[in-house]
């Protein structure tokens, strides 16, 4: 039987049906069913509605939920685990760290419900406002558009409920069409967490659905991770909703002479490697000093060609399937186009199903799409550099602007970077593609702006109200 969507506090079929296929063998997992036109009313209704009550819920109440969801998850870890490696074709061992990081996450979101707070300004700077003082606090925005892709199809989902129930908002979840299963699931956990009807809606629907309810301008904010392309396109909907946009980049890494070139090698491969490199922060480019570029980049390739990949239920792998054959011909066609220009392809780079090896380039020219764009797959790209300055424009010669990161020992790169690389995170000694779900993570430039990251994205989903006291009397 298809899988029911969660809205009003209630579980809803319709007469539109979506399949979900499992990447790694083409095989159907379920069904589930979509929302459609007639839908539209109840679902924005719903979290209008609900917004009435939850922008005045106590913290002690919205931080109960949150901790009851977190303690859901963990309940059912092996159960969530599953179905992300089955619906996404994550490695388990990854789909098992997703897991655990959703639990932090609700976690988090809970702590910070208990603390949204403001200030108190002194306002007596002049002669005319002797007696005056400001007191600040942040006040939920209201009903929040939340749309998912399909690489986290738990944690970016937590990501986005956890800060939106914190703050005192609604939701609701639109989750990726190819991963709906794990967003349904963690519905389930909702549906026994406390949450009120329409506080929560998770609902798998199809773009035309989702554009309408971005242009509705009951919906206060919209929070989207995904394409570039699309992010950029949803936010011209509505220019005076609030916006929160994460949309991926091609994260490259610095590799200076002064370090430990094997263990720096083995450590950039699981950064540029894990879950087919279908991560916004997997590592794309390596730009390694030119003293040591030749004996790096045999490492690299050496650690490359010994990581297990195929089937993503097995504990070794580490590339598992691409998300669908579409995303496989794309990386096959680039990879293709980019040795018909000059590029050495060293290693990988062959296809079986939706799966490609793990493939590492080099004698690349910036215009190649392996280079400029987006790749989302498991390829990486490493050239020569002379001077650090020369590294670090390298890195920002790039639309993007999600992380970057450096393996040094010299300060002064080190500080110099900080202050001239053009994005929103910068990882020393570490690859870029390490995040922790406490700290403010989103880009610049083309990568998007506003901040995941639970204290930071309560910041996003609230707005900042100011009092002023005459204490002079009138």
């Amino acid at each position: 039987m298809a899988r029911k969507f969660w809205l009003n506090g209630k579980w809803k079929s319709s007469g539109d049906l979506l399949s979900v296929t499992n990447p790694f063998n083409g095989s159907c997992i379920d069904d589930v069913y979509a929302a459609e036109d007639k839908h539209l009313d109840e679902i924005i209704g719903s979290n209008f509605d609900a917004f009435e009550q939850t922008r005045e819920m106590p913290a002690w109440k919205r931080a109960r939920i949150l901790q009851n969801i977190a303690a859901g998850i963990e309940h059912r870890k092996t159960e969530f685990t599953e179905t992300i490696v089955q619906e996404a074709g994550k490695p388990i061992s990854y789909a098992r760290g997703e897991v655990e990081r959703a639990v932090l996450t609700f976690t988090l979101a809970a702590e910070e419900a208990k603390r949204i707070g403001g200030e108190v300004i002194p306002l007596d700077l002049n002669t005319a406002s002797e007696g005056r003082f400001g007191i600040t606090r942040r006040f939920p925005v209201g009903p929040v558009i939340g749309i998912s892709p399909f690489n986290f199809p738990l944690n970016l989902v937590a990501h986005k409920i956890g800060p939106a129930v914190a703050a005192g908002n609604t939701i609701t979840i639109k989750p990726s069409s190819q991963t709906p299963l794990t967003a349904l699931l963690l519905a389930e956990v909702i549906s026994e967490s406390g949450a009120l009807p329409g506080q929560v809606n998770i609902i798998p629907m199809n773009n035309s659905l989702a554009e309408k309810l971005v242009r509705n301008p009951r919906f206060r904010i919209l929070s989207f991770t995904g394409s570039d392309s699309v992010g950029w396109q949803l936010k011209g909907l509505d220019p005076r909703k609030k916006v929160t946009l994460e949309l991926g980049g091609n994260a490259a890494l610095i590799v200076d002479k002064d370090v430990d070139i094997s263990a720096v090698a083995k450590r950039a491969v699981a950064g540029a490697f894990a879950y087919a490199g279908q991560v916004c922060i997997s590592i794309q480019r390596i730009y390694a000093h030119i003293d040591i570029f030749e004996y790096f980049l045999t490492a690299f390739a050496d650690a490359t060609r010994q990581i297990g990949t195929g089937d993503p239920m097995k504990e070794e792998t580490v590339v598992g399937p691409m998300i669908d054959t579409r995303a496989a011909d794309r990386v096959e066609t680039w990879l293709e186009e980019a040795r018909e220009a000059g590029a050495q392809i060293l290693c990988g780079g062959k296809r079986s199903g939706n799966m490609i090896t793990p493939a590492v380039l080099t004698h690349t020219t910036p215009d190649m799409k392996v280079c400029c764009r987006e790749a989302f797959a498991p390829l990486v790209v490493i050239e020569p550099f002379r001077e650090f300055r020369e590294a670090v424009a390298l890195v920002n010669n790039s639309v993007y602007g999600l992380q970057a990161g450096i393996f040094s020992n010299q300060y002064e790169h080190i500080l110099f970077a900080f202050r001239q690389i053009e994005v929103g995170g910068l990882i020393i000694n570490d690859f870029p593609t390490y995040r922790v779900d406490n700290m403010p993570y989103g880009g610049v430039k083309a990568s998007g702006f506003g901040r995941e990251g639970l204290k930071y994205a309560v910041d996003e989903m609230t707005e900042n109200r100011l009092m002023v006291f005459n204490t002079m009397g009138f």
